[in-house]
């Protein structure tokens, strides 16, 4: 059997590398390799590994979502810790995923201070976003660690799912912003942001929730 060091792996922006049969202690020893200061993503469920390397208009996309969520979340004055890309994990679950953003909202009193994650006592984030094409690992990880709320991007389209009976359905609206179009809103101002750019695309983004929402 032949075996490679993590670094001689080579994985090129916007392809995954998927790995099978890893234990859960294999995959605590991934990470600490790994580290945290890196552009890679991971998604763990029942001994799959999948490792991805976004692209960088995975990553314009990823903070223009995030922003225009924290300009709603401002606005309609809704209290939140945002935890980016942190690392979820659950042994009992054998499940494992990192978010390209999420958030806690209803449950952002129980996380207030915390610099890290413990998901034996903590909560799952309330809102997790995923850009791109979002894989059965990712998914399956997700569900597992039952956070309620997805946002996909991918295909220049805002998909919502909400966790119902442990598994994702697609939604026409946010549970987090009953009422607002938020797909609608955010695909078309991601769209608008490839024109005018990321600035004037979220100060408009602001005006148009004010105007029309609030």
């Amino acid at each position: 059997m032949v075996t490679l060091q993590l670094q001689q792996l080579d994985i090129p922006p916007g392809q995954r590398l998927r790995l099978h049969d890893i234990s859960w202690s294999e995959f605590e020893a991934i990470l600490a390799e790994l580290g945290e200061h890196r552009a890679a993503r991971i998604a763990y469920i029942q001994g799959t590994l999948e490792i991805r390397m976004p692209l960088p208009e995975h990553e314009i996309n990823k903070e223009l979502i995030g922003d225009m969520v924290k300009i709603l979340l401002e606005e309609m004055a809704i209290d939140c810790e945002c935890f980016g890309s942190t690392t979820f994990k659950a042994e009992a679950k054998k499940a494992g995923v990192e978010p390209d953003q999420c958030f806690y909202i209803q449950n952002h009193q129980v996380m207030r201070g915390k610099r890290r994650v413990d998901l034996t006592l903590d909560p799952p984030p309330d809102l997790a976003i995923e850009i791109d094409v979002t894989s059965k690992t990712q998914l399956d990880a997700y569900e597992a660690l039952q956070v309620p709320e997805l946002w996909r991007y991918e295909n220049d389209r805002l998909q919502i799912n909400v966790l119902q009976g442990g598994k994702y359905v697609e939604s026409q609206s946010s549970p987090t912003f009953p009422g607002l179009p938020v797909a609608d809103l955010i695909t078309e101002f991601i769209g608008i942001s490839a024109r005018i750019g990321r600035s004037p695309t979220l100060r408009s983004f602001r005006q148009r929730v004010r105007q029309e929402f609030i």
